[in-house]
């Protein structure tokens, strides 16, 4: 057990991640050392941040706490802490349940953890973390919170309501995070749509995205999570026109017959939805959109999955995921409709509908052989360079596998070849 030394362990998103980086910092100017994610934990004090969102993220916390409080009593541990969405959520059933944690904070007061080691909180430092990714690249957080209440989720519950922050603190983030070295940014919030709309009255995501690209150093902008419902197409020619904002939107579908996505109070219909990645498509040539499809939420029949898997293949997006519904406690859903779809029939709906976009993501990467794409080198591995197009996201999107014949440097860029394609790979060549 090494004194003075906190394992910290980040489950869930990236958006749990910044909240740990952030500890971190605080941690470290008080005199700790940080260690995150470690496969050989040694320190005498684990903090844990967990995630609540869904059946099997909730059952991963549980289960990593487990193992930290079975350390604790095998005498391996001295403190154990506990963070985030599923201590927000469910603060009384995990004291009673898991007493050997020295006390649970949840999803905004995990800074008093601070003052329970006898230690200050240094508001100098509150833009400042410490990185848990590779050195070039970073999340940006500009809001907490959503205040959409689809039927099916959790997060409203846990985060409360939308929460910008002010652009001129994401910028002075943006400006010392590129004094550390990072290049690219990947800027997160659960709902992007909604970006300034309670501070500002009135959205601001285009404005800020133009004043991050205009820092100098800043060499990639990519965009995550836009909610489709008053979509703010002001970002569009910011997209178009600036060359270091990726043309690039992870924007959260869900759906797409009309049916569902009322029963989803997702608050936009079928023609809506068409238009809109029609729109994006004409403003943004060349975007790779990214997108999530929720199978099996109460009331989808077998027309509403047809719907669901036509619209995969008319839209052919460039990057997809889908996963099945999951009953949340207290949602819309959970209130006011059964769970009556079978999980063998949803698991069924997730592997059908990923068949079609593995298909549909083979021909799309196979079109990439012969270009010439701007590429990040993320790390070197035996028999390659591991880096990434503007088009592909860290850990959910493609990589491009680069052969060794000459030198590359991590966290520099590269014009390469691309010669050969897979399904969720490229094979290429520095230039």
């Amino acid at each position: 057990m090494h004194r003075n030394e906190i394992d910290f362990i980040s489950l869930g998103c990236s958006k749990n991640l910044v909240d740990t980086e952030r500890l971190m910092r605080q941690m470290e100017a008080a005199g700790y050392r940080c260690v995150h994610d470690s496969d050989n934990p040694q320190g005498e004090t684990a903090v844990i941040n967990t995630c609540g969102f869904i059946g099997d993220a909730k059952e991963e916390s549980i289960h990593t706490i487990l193992q930290f409080a079975e350390r604790k009593q095998q005498g391996k541990l001295k403190r154990l802490y506990v963070m985030g969405c599923l201590s927000e959520r469910y603060l009384h059933d995990l004291q009673a349940e898991i007493p050997e944690v020295d006390k649970y904070y949840g999803k905004f007061n995990y800074m008093d953890l601070l003052a329970d080691l006898g230690k200050m909180y240094r508001s100098d430092l509150a833009q400042e973390r410490i990185l848990t990714t590779p050195s070039h690249y970073a999340y940006i957080k500009i809001s907490e919170g959503c205040n959409r209440m689809c039927s099916y989720c959790a997060i409203p519950l846990i985060t409360g309501r939308h929460k910008s922050r002010p652009i001129e603190e994401i910028l002075d983030e943006t400006s010392w995070l590129v004094k550390q070295g990072v290049r690219e940014f990947q800027v997160i919030a659960q709902d992007l749509s909604y970006y300034g709309k309670d501070l500002y009255k009135e959205c601001r995501l285009a404005e800020l995205i133009s004043r991050m690209a205009d820092i100098e150093g800043v060499e990639w902008i990519r965009l995550h999570y836009a909610y489709p419902t008053q979509f703010p197409y002001d970002i569009l020619p910011v997209m178009r026109e600036k060359k270091n904002v990726c043309k690039y939107l992870d924007i959260a579908l869900q759906h797409i017959s009309d049916h569902m996505l009322g029963l989803m109070r997702r608050h936009i219909n079928k023609a809506e939805t068409y238009a809109l990645i029609k729109r994006i498509r004409e403003e943004v040539p060349g975007i790779h959109i990214r997108t999530t499809l929720l199978v099996g939420h109460p009331g989808e029949t077998e027309q509403d999955f047809e719907e669901l898997k036509q619209f995969v293949r008319d839209m052919r997006f460039e990057r997809m995921g889908a996963f099945a519904y999951s009953d949340e406690e207290g949602t819309y859903a959970n209130l006011h409709y059964k769970d009556d779809i079978p999980q063998a029939v949803k698991l069924q709906r997730v592997d059908e509908i990923m068949g079609l976009q593995e298909d549909i993501a083979t021909e799309i990467n196979a079109a990439k052989t012969g270009q010439t794409l701007r590429v990040i080198i993320d790390r070197e591995e035996e028999d390659y360079y591991i880096g990434r197009t503007e088009y592909d996201s860290p850990e959910v999107d493609c990589e491009v596998l680069i052969t060794k014949e000459k030198p590359l440097s991590t966290g520099c860029f590269y014009d390469v070849r691309i010669t050969a394609a897979e399904t969720f790979d490229l094979y290429g060549t520095a230039l």
